[in-house]
């Protein structure tokens, strides 16, 4: 089927079974024990990393809203099964503990977004990492004991697109992790090019109105009992309420998504022939991985921190936070925001200035978008041409 019918109908296979139109909310912390030796099997099952079973005994084990939403994410991905957690980080800290068992080497690809790049650098989790810019340079940074590739693309803050393809050629039989937060599935299908793990802030545009925080993770059905098991035994399961939320926004995430898309594209192109900004970055859509360019934005302004500052102050539409992919258009600072703590010199390298702003575009009317940013815009002086 294609993504708008998958979105609409996926993960709702029993609901005919049940009898009921809308998939349940199940809040319940336990369960009932009919039958002990039943119950026995149920858990083994579960604790072995099984999607479900006859009895979730315990909802750190098992929840029905949960898995539903988990089901409807793995056939939009086009992958075998998925797993939902508490939050985007959750799910990225699950594959590093379960990828890099035995393994404790990592080539990620920069800029992540800010947070991954921390979790990576700081060492918490002992895991040695080797950072690179372009598949190329994989060969000579995978070692025996690399568990795992990291990339994220659409890159953030910089819209950077990395062929996925490539760097699954290149790392051979190391499994590939691609954070797809910013494409979703409606334009991206990490899956369908080789990676092992398909991963979301489903935060962003999966949830889509800004009161949800989770993250899940697609990939093969031996990954995901891996995964499961670590979830249980750290504990970082998403709240049923949260999947609820979140099954219910899957059906218009293409709508959303194209929308939003349709004004970035048009945004961008106004942002370009504004004399007050200097760089515009917005990804260039192949068709063949990426089949549209999104709907984020980075922008960059003259006089650093002081003119980013004095822009984000001066909107009123657009809503100065962090985050991505809601209803309501956002911008925020990655270089004092997000990726505050990323090294200096790192940021530099990347191109992460302090007068990067990153747009996070909504469903507002274009037109009203752009009055609100042309007014910020105008409170900064005109870069003067040295000739």
């Amino acid at each position: 089927m294609e993504t708008d019918t998958l979105a609409v109908h996926a993960g709702r296979s029993d609901l005919r079974e049940l009898r009921v139109h809308a998939p349940p909310l199940d809040l319940s912390s336990t369960y009932p024990i009919p039958d002990l030796d039943e119950a026995v099997a149920d858990f083994e099952a579960l604790a072995a990393g099984e999607p479900s079973a006859g009895n979730p005994v315990y909802a750190r084990l098992h929840n029905p809203t949960v898995w539903r939403f988990e089901q409807a994410l793995a056939e939009l991905e086009c992958a075998e099964e998925a797993v939902a957690f508490a939050s985007g980080m959750a799910a990225l800290t699950a594959v590093l503990l379960a990828a890099c068992e035995g393994r404790r080497h990592v080539v990620a690809f920069r800029p992540l977004y800010g947070g991954t790049d921390h979790l990576l650098a700081c060492g918490l989790l002992e895991i040695d990492v080797t950072w690179v810019r372009d598949p190329a340079e994989l060969p000579a940074a995978i070692r025996a004991e690399t568990g795992l590739v990291v990339l994220e693309t659409p890159q953030n803050p910089t819209l950077g697109v990395i062929d996925i393809d490539a760097v699954v050629a290149e790392a051979r039989d190391v499994p590939v992790l691609v954070d797809n937060t910013f494409a979703t599935p409606v334009l991206q299908n990490p899956v369908l090019h080789g990676a092992a793990y398909a991963l979301h802030s489903a935060t962003k545009f999966l949830g889509g109105h800004g009161d949800v925080v989770a993250g899940v993770v697609a990939t093969t059905r031996g990954r995901a009992a891996r995964l499961r098991q670590v979830r249980i035994l750290t504990g970082a399961v998403l709240h049923p309420l949260a999947a609820y939320l979140l099954h219910r926004s899957l059906p218009t995430l293409p709508f959303r998504v194209r929308a939003a898309q349709a004004t970035a594209h048009l945004l961008s192109d106004r942002l370009s022939a504004h004399p007050a900004v200097t760089r515009v970055l917005y990804p260039e859509a192949d068709g063949r991985q990426l089949r549209g360019p999104g709907a984020v934005i980075a922008f960059e302004v003259e006089g650093g921190f002081e003119a980013a500052a004095a822009v984000m102050g001066a909107l009123e539409l657009i809503t100065s936070a962090v985050s991505l992919g809601a209803t309501d258009t956002l911008i925020q600072h990655p270089a004092g925001l997000t990726h505050r703590l990323v090294d200096e010199d790192v940021k530099a390298e990347l191109g992460i200035t302090d007068g990067l702003l990153r747009l996070s575009v909504g469903l507002e009317d274009v037109d009203d978008l752009w009055a609100d940013l042309v007014r910020a815009l105008a409170r900064l002086p005109v870069p003067v041409a040295v000739s």
